[in-house]
């Protein structure tokens, strides 16, 4: 098996030098798989009734809508997604927002259920969910196979990466990314050789190996990877035989290639990254309620780190078509302002002051209000004299008239969660609202 194995790899080797010499080739015969199953349990209960990449970002988007943008605007148009946690809004916004890709050109975004197409079972881990679709990969007959999580927030070119998968002659790349020392122990860590041949690799360590060079540093996974297919297949069916793997890449399939000393490589995110602030790539894991406040907060900063205003690389998504945002009354203090915020369209801020803050689509803002440094998401009524600080507010809240939140913690805990940074999260069921939604 091992020689048939390598045999085809070879195969694909020389196919790919061939490819990379025809700009865009490569990109067009890759498949991206985003994998998007997960409920992402330290955004508590923002993820009670969707999926971590369902969970909306930004303004207008959906966190998935990353992947999926990055994928489109690298030229990677053949994706799949697959799905199993709550899966229902992250299914209709795919369905609506990126069905605009051509089945006539070999495009499309496939949403991939765990259909239990190969073994009787959920999907039990990230290397799982791609060898219960090896028979769909094997009937598209991609080159090389792009493996993405689909929970990050981040701006990257795959295609810089699949060619740097290729001159290396790797069988596989994973892309990385520098970050501090504490940050690393929730992400899987490696150490490389001078050829940046990864050497040793630890899923979520408790003390991470730091960079030789910098003590401070580690070099982390990004949870994208790139692998030549055949290698790639051979690995899922060695994988899924071994009764005492978890099959997941971060901690048993690249341990293990690492181990038995296969050509996997990292590859550097700052050559790939679309977004670069202050000369550092962006990149984003919202996985809790206070990294994804801060993302979105960040956004209102003059000049933010992530720039959506960037149209040589857009953010794709599915929107509905709403009326501009509407702010009316101007006699103290009864006047509809907002400073330093992001307002999108069908809100309407009547007699009050938003300040610092993020609102979503079809918010309204009675009067006398005072909103600071706080994320509202979509469809969210605020009633008069509500006082919000360092909040997030989830869908279809109708927040009650004389509301005071993030002024007194104590206060807050016994009806919202509040983490240890002092950050709010309310939503429709802490209310006392059973809307029971999935959106």
């Amino acid at each position: 098996m091992a020689t048939v194995v390598e045999a085809d790899t070879l195969a694909i080797d020389r196919a790919s030098i061939r490819e990379a010499s025809v700009p865009g080739a490569a990109t067009k015969s890759a498949l991206a798989l985003i994998l998007a199953g997960g409920r992402g349990s330290r955004l508590e209960q923002l993820t009670d009734w969707r999926a971590k990449p369902a969970v909306p970002f930004g303004g207008k988007f959906r966190i998935i809508d990353f992947a999926l943008s990055n994928c489109v605007n690298s030229g990677i148009r053949r994706i799949g997604v697959c799905t199993q946690y709550k899966a229902q809004s992250l299914i209709r916004h795919v369905q609506r927002g990126w069905s605009f890709l051509d089945g006539r050109f070999d495009e499309f975004v496939e949403l991939l259920p765990a259909q239990q197409r190969i073994v009787p079972s959920w999907y039990k881990g990230t290397a799982d969910a791609v060898y219960q679709n090896i028979d769909i990969l094997r009937r598209l007959a991609p080159r090389h196979v792009l493996i993405l999580a689909g929970d990050h927030v981040y701006k990257m070119n795959y295609g810089a990466m699949l060619n740097d998968h290729i001159a290396r002659g790797a069988l596989m790349s994973v892309a990385c990314i520098d970050v501090p020392l504490a940050a690393a122990r929730s992400l899987g860590v490696m150490s490389v050789d001078e050829q940046r041949r990864i050497v040793d690799f630890q899923e979520k360590p408790d003390e991470p190996t730091p960079d030789p060079k910098r003590p401070d540093r580690a070099l982390a996974s990004m949870g994208i990877y790139i692998f030549d297919a055949p290698f790639l297949y051979a690995e899922l069916l060695r994988d899924a035989n071994d009764a005492a793997s978890t099959h997941d890449f971060g901690k048993d399939i690249i341990p293990s290639l690492v181990r038995r000393g296969s050509a996997v490589y990292v590859h550097d995110f700052a050559q790939s990254c679309v977004n670069m602030s202050a000369g550092k790539p962006y990149w984003r894991d919202v996985g809790t309620i206070d990294a994804y406040w801060e993302a979105n907060i960040a956004l209102s900063d003059v000049v933010p780190e992530l720039n959506l205003y960037d149209k040589s690389w857009p953010i794709w998504t599915y929107q509905e078509q709403l009326p501009p945002a509407k702010f009316v009354y101007n006699e103290a203090p009864r006047r509809g302002i907002a400073t330093n915020s992001l307002v999108s369209g069908g809100c309407i801020i009547s007699g009050s002051t938003v300040n610092r803050s993020l609102l979503f689509s079809n918010v309204h803002v009675h009067s006398y209000c005072t909103i600071e440094e706080s994320v509202i998401l979509p469809n969210v009524d605020i009633g008069r004299n509500v006082v919000l600080k360092r909040t997030v507010v989830d869908k279809y809240c109708r927040l009650p008239p004389g509301l005071s939140v993030g002024v007194d913690q104590e206060q807050d805990r016994q009806r919202f969660h509040v983490t240890e940074r002092g950050i709010t999260l309310i939503t429709p069921e802490m209310l006392g609202q059973n809307v029971h939604h999935s959106r």
